[in-house]
């Protein structure tokens, strides 16, 4: 095998790469490896396919659980479906590859980053998302990189680089941030309410260290040789563009400026002006130059028509500060909200809408074994709050077939997961499984912000303690040359023909979370920090109006809801209250009708829709697992009579026997002469032997008459 092998020095940890040695048939392969974490990377490009108008890019990241040494739980006991976390981390690959390739290219490409070997002490994400910059490169594709990316945590006071999976546990923050020599093109945060100035402090803090990545890279590729394939502008059709600005720019114009239009009308609107256009092209000349343009490249009108719109609108917003909806550059949709909108077993729910967007999220309250169990190479073995995200057709006017959810709807689901986690009740205090489900009814920007708003408000509803009320809100950027704008809650046509989708939720004390993307090659610090702070004012105003639909958690859990009661036994007596093969807790739930979790650490959970179920059911495992000393006496009933003794039941779940001998300071000829099942009597503990086995006597034990 041949192969090229680099390694530098990083943040005071040796990286290793090893180029084109792995993967030969790949475009481009590199095989990064920090500490024990091994990572690796290919890039492979295939012609572009007839009538494909996008950038085909497919971004897969693979976990093979060999890298931790373990081997799959699954039935077949092989890596399957990815899990979740793979799922993010192909979204955390492709959103900063994505706008680095030019907009022309329609070939496939295809990144495959593959762990091979895991380190706890460096998570695998980041490594995956500098090698898919230094694989594109290598493979030699148009590509506006290199490209790198960190992750960022804060212990105390201080910013750390890279931190392992137990140090992001105890982190305030936990933060990747990726960028290009030209700026900042992807953030991804979740924060323990931090304050506006900390978060932009870090983000900073990560891009130093990110362009520190990318000189490494440019190093190793001027020593192989390797230069930067042109970025050649794709040709345009002059004479179209003039032809359609000449033609429809000032009814372009004149619909964009109808700021009281619904989206729909727009739309409409904006079609029919394409549609009389259309028609005007067909009626010239065979030989005009704009007939023969168009009849020789399909898509070319098309493009052009949305080429002109997003020129017109955006030339609107910089030169006029007016949106398409005649909002101010800095204000927020109308909003609506409303909570306890389902019935019946829903244990919370709420509607919030924000222009024409709108998310319905519910609440479900569920026991300890409703967690979610991971198998996965990330140390957490289960999830105890899932946050799930639905995106149906219906929701932007559209019919297509329903499937499973897709990468877009994992990762909306993760970032709203994520804004809200700081805020629930530690477990504790609340021992519950938390299901939020946000169902998207209507789309036009910002439902991941959306579904963030209606799920507070849903776990309020439902009475969960959260710590406080959280709030989204998305922020987008037009830029041209140095001239910008930042906007506040972009909608949908803001951010389709935008250069930014920035979201930001928090609290009133701080952020929670952040997912910026990008449409250009990067961003100033300067403007993120603009960015940032523009939608503080944006988070409390949205926050204000939720507060006045529901101000603070229910008092009261929904009547629905199961009810739990939590407390704590000796680990080394687990066993006891389980029985052999489980008989013992499976007799207690079907004698009271509840649900028992027994946690490793000794934590036990009963749930019941009856109080007095779940007290009574407490009392027999304190039963189980009171010690029980020689000498005690005890108030029982007879449970079993065999001709050697009596069993009695002394505590709830707890029995002891009476030899025959020990039943009367006389002779007994038969057990029944003298208890029968059903008596109460009362005993005196005479010794526990070696097999923890309770031997009992009523011998010179005083009984009622």
């Amino acid at each position: 095998m041949q192969g090229e092998s680099r390694s530098f020095s990083f943040d005071g940890r040796e990286v290793q790469l090893t180029i084109n040695r792995f993967a030969p048939q790949a475009g481009g392969s590199v095989m990064l490896e920090c500490g024990g974490t091994t990572v690796l990377v290919t890039v492979t490009r295939s012609a572009a396919r007839e009538g494909v108008d996008f950038l085909p890019l497919l971004c897969d990241y693979e976990e093979r659980m060999y890298a931790a040494g373990r081997i799959p739980g699954s039935y077949q006991r092989r890596e399957g479906r990815p899990p979740e976390r793979a799922i993010l981390t192909c979204r955390l690959m492709d959103r900063p590859l994505r706008p680095l390739f030019p907009h022309w290219l329609r070939d496939d490409i295809q990144v495959v980053a593959t762990c091979q070997a895991l380190d706890e002490r460096m998570p695998p994400d980041v490594l995956a998302v500098t090698g898919s910059s230094m694989a594109t490169l290598l493979a030699r594709l148009p590509f506006a990189g290199p490209m790198a990316a960190v992750r960022v945590g804060l212990l105390g006071d201080d910013f750390i680089i890279n931190p392992s999976f137990r140090e992001i546990e105890r982190s305030d923050l936990d933060l990747v941030v990726a960028g290009t020599p030209h700026g900042v093109v992807m953030v991804e945060a979740g924060a323990r309410q931090l304050p506006e100035h900390d978060v932009i402090e870090a983000i900073d803090f990560g891009y130093e260290a990110v362009q520190d990545l990318i000189k490494h890279q440019q190093a190793i590729l001027t020593e192989l040789c390797i230069a930067p394939v042109p970025m050649e502008p794709e040709a345009n059709n002059e004479a179209v563009l003039a032809y359609l600005e000449s033609q429809c720019s000032d009814s372009i114009r004149a619909v964009l400026a109808e700021f009281n239009l619904s989206k729909a009308d727009r739309d409409n609107k904006l079609s029919v002006i394409k549609s009389h256009v259309a028609n005007g092209i067909l009626n010239l000349g065979e030989d005009h130059p704009v007939r023969m343009a168009v009849a020789s490249n399909i898509k070319l009108f098309g493009t052009s028509y949305k080429a002109l719109t997003k020129k017109l609108m955006r030339g609107q917003i910089l030169t006029e500060g007016k949106r398409v909806d005649g909002r101010a550059l800095d204000q927020v949709r109308p909003i609506a909200s409303a909570v306890g909108i389902l019935p019946r077993k829903v244990h919370g729910s709420a509607v919030f809408q924000r222009g024409l967007t709108q998310v319905l999220s519910t609440t479900t309250l569920g026991t300890p074994s409703d967690a979610q169990e991971l198998d996965d190479l990330n140390p957490s073995n289960e999830k105890t709050y899932l946050h799930h995200y639905n995106f149906p057709p219906f929701s932007v006017g559209e019919t297509r077939p329903l499937r499973s959810p897709g990468r877009r709807e994992v990762g909306h689901g993760a970032l709203a997961e994520r804004a809200l986690i700081p805020v629930l009740p530690n477990k504790e205090d609340f021992p519950y499984v938390i299901r939020v489900v946000s169902e998207v009814l209507s789309s036009n920007g910002s439902t991941s912000m959306a579904s963030v708003c209606g799920s507070t408000m849903a776990l309020m509803d439902a009475g969960v303690p959260i710590k406080a009320p959280v709030s989204g809100a998305a922020m987008g950027l037009i830029k041209e040359g140095s001239d910008v704008r930042i906007l506040t809650d972009i909608q949908g046509i803001e951010d389709f023909l935008g250069d930014m989708d920035f979201k930001v939720a928090g609290t009133e004390k701080g952020i929670t979370a952040l997912q910026m993307d990008m449409k250009i090659t990067g961003l100033p610090m300067a403007t993120i920090g603009d960015a940032i702070r523009q939608a503080q004012p944006a988070r409390l105003h949205i926050l204000a109006e939720m507060q006045k639909t529901i101000d603070k958690p229910r008092e009261d859990l929904s009547p629905h809801a199961p009810r739990l009661l939590t407390f704590r036994i000796s680990p080394e007596l687990i066993g006891t209250v389980i029985g052999p093969g489980g008989r013992t807790i499976k007799g207690i739930t079907e004698r009271t009708n509840t649900k028992i979790d027994i946690g490793d650490e000794g934590l036990v959970t009963i749930a019941s829709h009856d109080g007095a179920a779940a007290r009574e059911a407490r009392r027999i495992i304190d039963g189980l697992t009171r010690k029980v000393h020689e000498g005690e006496m005890f108030r029982g009933t007879v449970t079993r009579v065999i001709p050697i003794g009596a069993f009695v039941e002394i505590l709830p779940g707890k029995e002891g026997m009476i030899h025959i001998s020990q039943l009367s300071e006389t002779r007994v000829e038969k057990v029944d002469d003298i208890v029968k099942v059903g008596d109460s009597v009362t005993v005196r503990v005479r010794e526990i032997d070696n097999r923890g086995r309770i031997n009992l006597t009523i011998r010179g034990v005083p009984q009622e008459g």
